[in-house]
């Protein structure tokens, strides 16, 4: 069991971990297959998302707006469909509807009132701001990979997070759903990490790559972890 006391700064993945971006991904990429006459099973989909992506941000840095038409195409070619200009943008445009799970916001309501709270996340300002307003509760710290020029899991992203927070790594707690993104680099540079695993009861990696990495503390979800956090107080 972690000492939970001993940290000052939670800080968070975003979009896996908060935010339900793979219900988003789905709902945006259905709506272009169906105007194909095309079904294909969840999995299919988001693997072919994490591919996709991960290839693209591992590449010299664009804006995730122009990742995510380049993430459509090469998906649109594994789905056997030809996608117009308007369809290449789905994704990207769905983003501003992408909701919260249910644990999330009164989650981080209830570990605001004991720590600081950060976001490192592979987005653009821009988009983020409409997730900021889903999400309600006020970030002491933001990182987005357009701030950056990098995307995760680059140690560059983090190093920028730590950078702005200040103070001793070891007061510095990241929690997160994706192994790939966010526990392997976290763990490479040294900070405790908690897994925050929603796909527990879901077969597959969903829309991050497989990866092998160990944290520190696992959780089901959110609401667990802040459950974990205040009986330890």
């Amino acid at each position: 069991m972690l000492d939970f006391h001993k940290f000052d700064v939670l800080t968070f993945d975003c979009y896996g971990t908060l935010i339900d971006w793979e219900t988003g991904i789905l709902k945006a990429v259905r709506n272009v297959l169906r105007r194909h006459s095309l079904e294909f099973d969840d999995q299919s989909i988001l693997d072919a998302y994490a591919r996709a992506e991960a290839k693209y941000e591992a590449a010299a840095y664009e804006p995730y707006t122009d990742v995510l038409r380049k993430v459509m195409k090469e998906m649109s070619a594994e789905l056997l469909i030809e996608p117009t200009d308007a369809e290449l943008g789905a994704i990207a445009r769905s983003i501003p509807d992408w909701r919260p799970f249910p644990d999330t916001i009164r989650s981080l309501r209830r570990l605001k009132q004991r720590y600081q709270l950060g976001i490192i996340s592979n987005i653009d300002d821009d988009l983020f701001q409409f997730t900021a307003e889903r999400l309600e509760v006020p970030f002491d710290f933001v990182v987005t990979a357009q701030q950056a020029e990098s995307y995760k899991p680059s140690h560059n992203n983090f190093q920028m997070a730590l950078g702005r927070i200040g103070g001793q790594k070891d007061k510095v707690l990241h929690v997160a759903q994706s192994i790939y993104h966010d526990i392997v680099p976290a763990r490479d540079l040294g900070l405790t990490t908690v897994w925050v695993n929603r796909r527990s009861k879901q077969e597959g990696s969903g829309a991050t790559p497989p990866a092998e990495g160990k944290a520190d503390f696992e959780v089901p979800d959110l609401e667990s972890f802040a459950d974990v956090v205040e009986s330890l107080a």
